[in-house]
């Protein structure tokens, strides 16, 4: 992966990137993805954001190597920390688990004022994701679930809009499954969610072997619940 050709999973994040908009990326790494983006003249400016110092001076030397100085800015910081407030429309953050996701979203959501668009990319827990933009005035407007080199990886985009109208139907099945991936039920959505049940339905002899305490009771109820969540959709 390079600047030309990103992995599918980054190629999915980018096409949602507003035309001619500003965006930062947090977690950036190499920031493949705002030099994409950017090479093809797709957006106006972008913040390449990083902690982590050896990603962070990788991102710098990117940037300086495609002549994109002046439309990208690299910049070293936790999470939203690296941008002002009203300084991009949209944000991007991919290649994270979920409930840092949400962390990140949370503790900079001073930040988010200007911002119209989010476009994010959990490796796992997308639930932690989809339940803090119910939380806090998000509406999805479209998700994807792809595999790239036998991993499942979702994309959700959100915007702000009526949330709960999105959820009222089966508002559980749907913060865990996707409302829109559960709509589709593509191939990849019936794997992914095949191997988390029969995983599920393991954990569950096991503890059904397990001592009989209130903790492990509890853990039970949640499983069984998830497993008929799964036979509804996919009926298997």
């Amino acid at each position: 992966m390079n600047s030309d050709k990103l992995s599918l999973r980054l190629e999915t994040v980018a096409k949602y990137i507003p035309l001619g908009s500003s965006f930062a990326d947090i977690g950036s790494d190499h920031a493949y993805l705002p030099c994409y983006v950017a090479k093809r003249n797709k957006i106006s400016f972008a913040v390449a954001g990083e902690v982590v110092e050896g990603p962070y001076n990788s991102a710098v030397k990117q940037v300086k190597q495609e002549g994109l100085t002046e439309i990208i800015s690299v910049r070293k910081g936790n999470g939203l920390e690296v941008i002002s407030p009203n300084e991009v429309q949209c944000i991007t953050i991919a290649g994270m688990g979920g409930a840092l996701i949400a962390e990140i979203l949370e503790q900079g959501k001073s930040k988010l004022s200007s911002v119209n668009r989010l476009i994010l990319q959990p490796n796992v827990s997308a639930y932690s994701v989809r339940k803090w933009l119910v939380q806090n005035g998000w509406e999805l407007i479209n998700e994807e679930i792809i595999e790239e080199d036998n991993k499942i990886y979702e994309v959700l985009v959100a915007e702000r809009g009526d949330v709960q109208k999105q959820y009222e139907s089966d508002k559980e099945k749907l913060l865990l499954l996707g409302p829109f991936l559960v709509e589709e039920k593509n191939k990849v959505f019936e794997k992914k969610w095949l191997m988390e049940k029969n995983n599920w339905v393991r954990i569950l002899k096991q503890l059904e072997n397990a001592p009989d305490t209130l903790a492990n009771r509890k853990k039970s109820e949640e499983l069984i619940e998830k497993i008929k969540l799964i036979e509804e959709v996919i009926g298997r």
